[in-house]
C-alpha cells in the first residue's frame, strides 16, 4: 500500500514581539531587532555603542509601559492574532481532508518563537517542503528581506535541507485588497462618514527606498488598490508613514504630523494600517492611543481606528487561496 505523504509545513513569518511587557524583555527583543544589519544598516562600530550605551539603557522601559497599555491576558497582541490566523488558515487548508496535509506554524524574525525552532519542529514531524508565507504584503529589505534571509540561513544549516517555496509580495493581490475594504466598509457603517481615510504604513528609511526597495511603490500600490475599490474619490484618501525611529529622513509624509494638521483642520477621519496584518503595538497604541489623542488635542471632530485584518473570516479566506496557489503541485 502507498504509504501517505508528510505534511506540508506553512510558516508564517512575523516581525516578532517581546515575551512580556516588562523592561527585561522588551531589552531582550530590543537588542536582537536593532542589531539586525537589515534593520539599521549603520557602521557596527557607530551603531553598536548607541545601541548598548544609549538606546538599551532608556528605550526598554519606556516602551515597556507602552506595552502593558495593549496587553493581553493570553499575551503579546500580536502573538495571539498571529496564532490565531495559523489556526484558521490550516483549518481552511486542511478542510475535507482525513488527516492533516498542511501544518501551520507561526515564525518570528525577534524573540519567541523562533525560526530554527520552529524548523526544528516541523523537521521533527517528518515535514520535507515548506511554504514561507510573509505576514507583510508589501515587501520591504527590512521585513520580508530579513526573515526570508534568517529563515534560508537557518534551513541551510541543517543537514537535510527542505523545499522551501516563499509567497511573494501581495501587495496589490485582489483578495487581499477585498478583505482591507471589508474592514474599513464596516468601520464606515458604524461611525460618522470621515472627510478622510488615513492609510498609515510603517516607515523607512529614505535612503532605504533611494538604493532600490521597492516599499514605498508598494505601498502607493496598495492604497490605489484599495481606493479603487472602494469607490472613493482620490482625495478623500491619503497615504503617511509612521513610526520613524531616529535622526535620519524617512519615508514622509510622517503619520503623526499629518493627525495633527488634521486636528487643526477639524476633520473627521479613518485610520487604517494596510501593512500590518495584525494588531500590535504600531497599530494598537501609537495609532489607536497617542495618534487619536494627537489628533483630538489639536481640535479634530472624530477618529476611527480599522482594527487590522486580524483572524477576520474575509482574511483567513484570502490567506488560504494565496497558500493553494503558491502549493500548486504539493497539494492536491
Amino acid at each position: 500500500m502507498p504509504q501517505p505523504s508528510p505534511p506540508i509545513g506553512v510558516l508564517l513569518l512575523q516581525l516578532g514581539t517581546p515575551d512580556a511587557p516588562d523592561a527585561a524583555s522588551v531589552r531582550r527583543y530590543l537588542r536582537e531587532f536593532l542589531s539586525d544589519r537589515r534593520v539599521v544598516d549603520l557602521n557596527r562600530a557607530i551603531w553598536l555603542p548607541i545601541l548598548y550605551g544609549i538606546i538599551l539603557q532608556t528605550r526598554p522601559a519606556k516602551s515597556a509601559k507602552l506595552y502593558q497599555k495593549v496587553w493581553m491576558p493570553e499575551g503579546s497582541p500580536l502573538a495571539v492574532i498571529s496564532r490565531a490566523q495559523a489556526a484558521g488558515l490550516e483549518a481552511r487548508l486542511n478542510e475535507g481532508a482525513d488527516n492533516p496535509a498542511v501544518i501551520v506554524r507561526v515564525a518570528m524574525r525577534y524573540g519567541n518563537p523562533s525560526l530554527a525552532s520552529v524548523l526544528d519542529e516541523l523537521q521533527a514531524g517528518g515535514i520535507e517542503r515548506i511554504l514561507a508565507f510573509p505576514m507583510y504584503p508589501q515587501y520591504a529589505g527590512a521585513t520580508t528581506g530579513s526573515s526570508l534571509e534568517q529563515l534560508f540561513g537557518d534551513a541551510g544549516r541543517r543537514r537535510v535541507v527542505p523545499s522551501i517555496r516563499v509567497v511573494a509580495p501581495y501587495f496589490d493581490d485582489a483578495d487581499y485588497i477585498e478583505a482591507l475594504a471589508r474592514g474599513i466598509e464596516q468601520v464606515r457603517d458604524t461611525n460618522e462618514r470621515p472627510d478622510t481615510l488615513l492609510l498609515s504604513f510603517h516607515g523607512l528609511p529614505k535612503r532605504y527606498a533611494e538604493e532600490g526597495d521597492p516599499y514605498p511603490d508598494h505601498c502607493r500600490a496598495t492604497a490605489a488598490a484599495l481606493t479603487r475599490r472602494l469607490g472613493w474619490d482620490d482625495g478623500r484618501v491619503r497615504v503617511t508613514f509612521q513610526s520613524r525611529f531616529g535622526r535620519e529622513e524617512w519615508l514622509q509624509p510622517y503619520t503623526a504630523q499629518t493627525l495633527e494638521e488634521l486636528g487643526r483642520q477639524r476633520a473627521k477621519i479613518m485610520v487604517a494600517c494596510p501593512g500590518f496584518t495584525a494588531d500590535c503595538l504600531e497599530t494598537l497604541e501609537e495609532i489607536g492611543i497617542t495618534g487619536r489623542e494627537q489628533f483630538v488635542e489639536r481640535g479634530g471632530q472624530s477618529f476611527a481606528r480599522v482594527p487590522c485584518l486580524n483572524a477576520d473570516a474575509a482574511w483567513l479566506d484570502a490567506m488560504a487561496r494565496i497558500a493553494r496557489r503558491e502549493l500548486a503541485g504539493w497539494l492536491s
